[in-house]
């Protein structure tokens, strides 16, 4: 009987309920397909991989990661709480020491979703990644996390909520934002400037294939991992960067994903794109879930699978190396990044203008960090959408210290209901949430 290296554990949730529509990539049909492989594979026969249920999350974990406008209830549905409850309950398993690794094969997904939220993008709603985050930092009291994402689509929304955090490594491998929504992720975001080199970006040419993955992984990423020293180890474990996958341009493999898992050796993965529904994920999945388990990966593969028509050309390979030398000297060089960017008037301002593909709406937002010696510096976000709403989000950081602490507050007391239909206040020393505003 086999038996896993590492007990392993899954949570399935296709979310039955939730579709963009009936025909979208997005549908439940996405982990059907994946579900019925695991089963007819015969993993759960294997001793050390388990399937565990996941429980809704709170309110109160949406609110330590997100200001929802107007409110949680008008931007998410019961599927979304049961997603990022998925993650939350693999997360739990991992820290309470249930399991050694988890995957949550779990729908909705949510590295798209940004600190504030209007509504939909990326098929995004909440980052379910980022809830299970800092509710394993809130209950097990975790520091340091590392996030890779592999989707091919880069991750601007869990990019955008740990911008200013020193303590949350995020590096993204992606395919070129200059060929793919959301047009993001670009070597030269590399984080707030009280975070300068924690968000590393590693844009990817179109038809990369295992090879230029790879190499970006043991080549960028795997040395800034030993560097950084996470306590934990997130992968958001997208699957849309498969040779079939139908709105992509990507050339890896299943084989090529399991590789990848059992170099990167993450704690926890969550999935999040991947629509080739019959083609790519039953076989990447399977294959990712064997590669954490510690088991044996090399006979998983695509019934067409012929690696010559998916060859990596040379100046795919060069446009990476090139890629990489750039990212590890921004790596290397962030500490007189930083000082170049203090250099610059107002340099903890920011501007951006954020579309909303899913449900089609504009936001203008307005961002100032307290720029601070002693903590990751307390946030101000001004925010308006096109459908007529005006927000002010204040989000004091876990570490604040009492400066910044005192600052958010005076930002949150002075904000006129008048100018604001909401006013939100994260005060994670406390684990506290404030709200004020019509009916509040």
């Amino acid at each position: 009987m086999l038996t896993a290296k590492h007990k392993t554990g899954l949570v399935f949730f296709p979310a039955f309920d939730w579709a963009i529509s009936p025909t979208h990539p997005e549908r439940e049909e996405r982990l059907l397909y994946t579900q019925d492989q695991i089963f007819e594979e015969g993993l759960f026969d294997i001793e050390g991989i388990v399937e565990l249920k996941p429980d809704p999350v709170a309110l109160k974990d949406i609110q330590r990661v997100h200001f929802c406008a107007p409110d949680i209830a008008s931007v998410t549905t019961e599927s979304h709480f049961i997603s990022a409850g998925g993650a939350k309950t693999i997360g739990k398993a991992v820290l309470e020491g249930h399991v050694q690794r988890g995957f949550a094969l779990v729908r909705p997904p949510g590295h798209h979703a940004c600190r504030v939220v209007h509504g939909a993008r990326g098929f995004c709603n909440i980052n379910i990644e980022a809830i299970m985050i800092e509710y394993l930092r809130q209950a097990h009291g975790i520091d340091r996390v590392a996030i890779v994402d592999t989707d091919c689509h880069h991750g601007d929304g869990t990019q955008d909520i740990y911008w200013h955090d020193p303590n949350t490594l995020f590096i993204s491998l992606h395919q070129d934002g200059r060929t793919l929504y959301p047009g993001s992720g670009f070597p030269f975001e590399f984080g707030g400037i009280n975070a300068v080199g924690k968000t590393l970006n590693i844009p990817l040419p179109p038809n990369t294939s295992d090879e230029g993955f790879l190499y970006a992984l043991k080549n960028i990423v795997l040395p800034i991992l030993s560097e950084f020293k996470p306590e934990i180890i997130i992968n958001s474990a997208g699957q849309d960067n498969h040779y079939t996958d139908p709105i992509t341009n990507m050339n890896f493999s299943a084989r090529g994903y399991a590789e990848l898992t059992a170099l990167l050796q993450p704690d926890i993965a969550v999935l999040e794109g991947g629509y080739s529904i019959e083609g790519a994920l039953p076989y990447v999945n399977l294959a990712i879930v064997l590669a954490m388990a510690g088991l044996d990966f090399k006979r998983v593969k695509e019934p067409d699978y012929n690696p010559s028509a998916i060859q990596q050309a040379p100046a795919v390979t060069a446009a990476i190396e090139k890629t990489a030398e750039e990212v590890l000297t921004i790596w290397q060089q962030k500490d007189n990044l930083r000082d170049q960017l203090m250099a610059q008037e107002n340099p903890g301002h920011r501007r951006r203008n954020i579309f909303y593909d899913t449900d089609g709406i504009h936001e203008s937002q307005t961002e100032d960090i307290r720029i601070c010696p002693d903590c990751p510096g307390t946030l101000r976000i001004d925010s308006t959408s096109d459908h007529g709403l005006h927000v002010l989000a204040v989000h004091i950081p876990r570490k604040a210290c009492a400066r910044c602490k005192a600052a958010g507050y005076e930002w949150y007391d002075a904000a006129d209901t008048d100018h604001f239909d909401r006013i939100f206040l994260q005060d994670r020393p406390e684990d506290a949430y404030h709200e004020k505003g019509p009916g509040k």
